[in-house]
């Protein structure tokens, strides 16, 4: 693997020539954001694709809600396509072709680093037009039939269609982040004798747990040593038959999660998953997180209540009294801040945070991921000035910054033994 460090106008002019290279192009992936600016897209795909008119570059960009795709004819439409996206503000460029492996991040100063590796073996870029979309887990996975997502001839059941979306969208961004993580020296490299220690709070029966360790062993080749937690027994026993049904090294804890003991060896972990824990479980999840000083976090929050109850009896600050006096749109806006100050608080804390759509809502309501890497950069006085002043104008007491030992605001209660 070899590093190199260019400026904004050379780093991007090195990923525009591997995006044009018809020959050599497997896929290009640009996603994430550079500081202070927010691109257009969420994501974006490239590939290149050989039509009855000749090749193309098909470029598929996703918004909040859908995908939209475009096919460009090789020469200047391909190359005008790929200059637009170039000029979007992305903080990440992800670029296989056929023989390397490029991760090119921007980084807060605009320089671009960029990480490659070579490909053990060549591999054929895939041009048909017309291919179903690849799935990172096919419906014959031993996996995804054991947790009841697909029958025994491997058809994805109609009724689990949805939850497998969103295994499928969760295990793709887990891949891209660990995968950036690793070449930006973010997240060391695992081995046999000391894997992937991954720790899923509130993991329930671990559809997505499960998911994540088969990819990552399996499509990846990359150990993994496996906890949940959760607080029923049931889970835990269910959890546990399964994963000595598939073969797999984990563990199930029972207990909640600010207080489960984990066992010895997975007491720091390198992965913590917390997915669609409920309210100040999140909060919970994130402390414990930074308390491990965990090289990468993923949370995708559930329902939040917290906020919400103290914005129905804080004053509302003038000129915002529109954004509570109805209570659907109350709660949205206690949605929206909840997960706001929960990014602050973690770039406080020396992570890189991304507040990502992470699955169409139509497949869930619930639908935020919250993806932080641990860099260890000290925190800017100008961003705890910023939360300082987002709290006491709404008067509410974060539930995130109490476990984080963060003084409570004028005139508001910062007990830390309230129950979840």
């Amino acid at each position: 693997m070899g590093s190199t460090t260019d400026s904004l106008e050379t780093g991007l002019a090195r990923v525009r020539d591997r995006l044009l290279a018809a020959d050599d192009l497997v896929r290009g992936l640009a996603s994430g954001r550079q500081k202070g600016r927010q691109p257009q897209w969420r994501r974006a795909e490239l590939r290149w694709v050989d039509l009855k008119s000749g090749r193309h570059l098909q470029v598929t960009t996703y918004d909040a809600t859908q995908a939209h795709t475009a096919n460009h004819a090789l020469g200047e439409a391909a190359a005008a396509a790929v200059d637009a996206l170039l000029a979007e503000p992305f903080g990440n460029w992800h670029v296989e072709t056929t023989t390397q492996v490029h991760q090119t991040r921007v980084t807060k100063k605009l320089d671009v680093i960029t990480h490659t590796a070579d490909r053990a073996d060549a591999v054929v870029a895939e041009r048909s037009h017309d291919r179903e979309k690849e799935r990172l887990l096919p419906g014959d996975d031993p996996v995804l039939v054991a947790l009841g997502l697909a029958d025994a001839q491997g058809r994805i059941k109609p009724s689990r269609q949805a939850k497998y979306r969103q295994v499928e969208e969760f295990v793709r961004i887990l891949d891209t982040t660990i995968a950036d993580a690793r070449a930006t020296g973010r997240l060391r490299k695992p081995t046999a004798d000391d894997p992937l220690r991954i720790v899923d709070l509130g993991c329930g029966n671990g559809y997505l747990t499960f998911a994540a360790h088969r990819f990552l062993t399996e499509h990846r080749g990359v150990p993994v040593r496996l906890v949940g937690v959760d607080v029923k027994q049931q889970s835990a026993d269910h959890n546990a038959r399964l994963a000595a049904d598939l073969g797999i090294d984990a563990d199930f804890v029972v207990g909640t999660i600010d207080g489960a003991i984990l066992p010895e060896r997975d007491e720091r972990p390198d992965v913590v998953l917390a997915l669609h824990a409920c309210d100040t479980a999140t909060d919970e999840a994130l402390a414990r997180a930074v308390a491990w000083e965990a090289p990468v976090v993923l949370a995708a929050p559930c329902c939040h209540h917290d906020l919400a109850a103290q914005l129905r009896t804080a004053p509302t600050p003038p000129p915002y009294t529109s954004l509570t006096r109805h209570g659907i749109l109350r709660e949205r806006f206690a949605d929206t801040l909840t997960d706001a100050v929960r990014e602050m608080l973690l770039r406080q804390r020396g992570y890189r945070v991304d507040v990502m759509q992470f699955v169409e809502s139509q497949h869930t309501p619930r639908n935020t991921l919250l993806r932080a890497v641990r860099t260890g950069a000290s925190a800017d006085p100008a961003l705890r000035q910023e939360y300082d002043d987002l709290v006491a104008s709404w008067q509410v007491t974060p539930r995130l910054a109490v476990l984080l030992g963060l003084p409570g605001q004028p005139g508001l209660p910062t007990d830390t033994t309230e129950a979840r």
